[in-house]
């Protein structure tokens, strides 16, 4: 059985409001979402005290899947594929097996056309519009029917997804487009991607390549044996310490970054914690703990509590991924991590990543 985890406590943000499943707003055909708008030069002090309310409408009724916000946060939007719509894509995308996507990349959008259109081209329209609009920038995407156990159907799945809101990049640790991992319950690899009883700290994924992250894409291949390791992420209109850290001098100065040997990235990079501002303004984060290379104190100490400050702010989400889900993030405006596991002599967790750039 599994032991009740204490969800974390959220500090008056309108955004971050927990509530019973029972008492969800009901899904409208328009969903409206507000958040701040800075004006520019971006100032978090400034703009605080002359903010004006943006309000972001995405004017779609759903076809083939159901939409409501997460329970622990209205910035999360849960996205559910029905039944027929699963058992379409099935068969429309038998003649795509797991191969032929790696090889011929053009048909990683065919099947992503095929779900679009069993969608009546509602849903890549959603999911982009949801990740491009700074006040949700997320979505848990689940589905009704399958089978929860076919590997294979869920890189095709999140395939298809990926294709819907841009282009995955190539991922050098797998050598593919794609990257599968698992925890078990003893690590002995050179990061924390893999070690199962520490929490993950938060942070932004491609911060050692020189290509675009704009979007993180996390499924979940299967797990046993497995308690706790929830998906933890913040969004960073909610981070407590915004101010402080955006309007530190090291904020915008290049700092090197460089990956362990695993990941089969030979070559430094060098950007900034915080890149270039949004077209509103507003700041975006470029960070992971693990890879940073500061070149002296100032920067080694800016770094260590900047990543203190993330660790510590009680606005974090705690996600539940069921096999089958993915968690799809904004990568430069959430931060993800993941939060530690119940020892057991034979943990799993497999999970699937795909992380790239918005082409739409």
């Amino acid at each position: 059985m599994h032991p009740v985890l204490p969800e974390p406590k959220c500090s008056g943000n309108p955004f971050s409001i927990m509530y019973p499943h029972s008492q969800q707003p009901a899904l409208a055909k328009t969903v409206i979402f507000q958040t701040k708008a800075w004006k520019q030069p971006f100032s978090p002090q400034a703009g605080k005290q002359e903010d004006e309310i943006m309000t972001s409408v995405t004017d779609i009724t759903p076809k083939g899947y159901r939409i409501a916000p997460h329970e622990h946060s209205r910035r999360l939007q849960v996205v559910t594929l029905q039944a027929d719509t699963i058992a379409e894509f099935i068969r429309q995308t038998e003649r795509f097996p797991v191969q032929a996507l790696e090889y011929k990349p053009f048909n990683r959008f065919r099947v992503a056309e095929i779900l679009d259109s069993l969608c009546e081209y509602t849903l890549g329209k959603f999911l982009l519009g949801t990740l491009k609009n700074r006040a949700t920038g997320a979505f848990l995407l689940k589905f009704e029917g399958g089978d929860k156990k076919d590997t294979d159907f869920f890189v095709k799945l999140g395939t298809a997804v990926s294709h819907l809101i841009g282009r995955p990049n190539f991922d050098a640790m797998s050598q593919k487009y794609y990257a599968r991992f698992t925890v078990r319950n003893v690590d002995n690899s050179d990061s924390y991607l893999r070690q199962p009883h520490r929490r993950m700290e938060l942070h932004n994924d491609g911060t050692f390549v020189d290509e675009p992250t704009d979007y993180v894409l996390m499924m979940k291949m299967q797990e046993e044996n497995m308690q706790g390791g929830n998906s933890l992420i913040l969004h960073l209109d909610d981070w407590a310490e915004l101010d402080k850290f955006y309007n530190h001098p090291i904020a915008k100065k290049p700092i090197t970054w460089e990956a362990p040997p695993s990941k089969n990235v030979t070559q430094s990079i060098e950007h900034p914690v915080f890149i270039d501002n949004d077209p509103n303004g507003r700041p975006r984060l470029h960070f992971i703990d693990q890879f940073a290379k500061p070149k002296n104190r100032e920067e080694g100490l800016y770094l260590f509590e900047l990543g203190e400050s993330l660790e510590n702010d009680p606005n974090f989400v705690s996600v539940r991924v069921e096999v089958g889900d993915m968690l799809v993030v904004e990568n430069h405006n959430w931060l993800h991590g993941r939060d530690k596991f119940v020892a057991h002599p034979d943990l799993l967790r497999e999970l699937m990543r795909q992380r790239g750039q918005f082409v739409a």
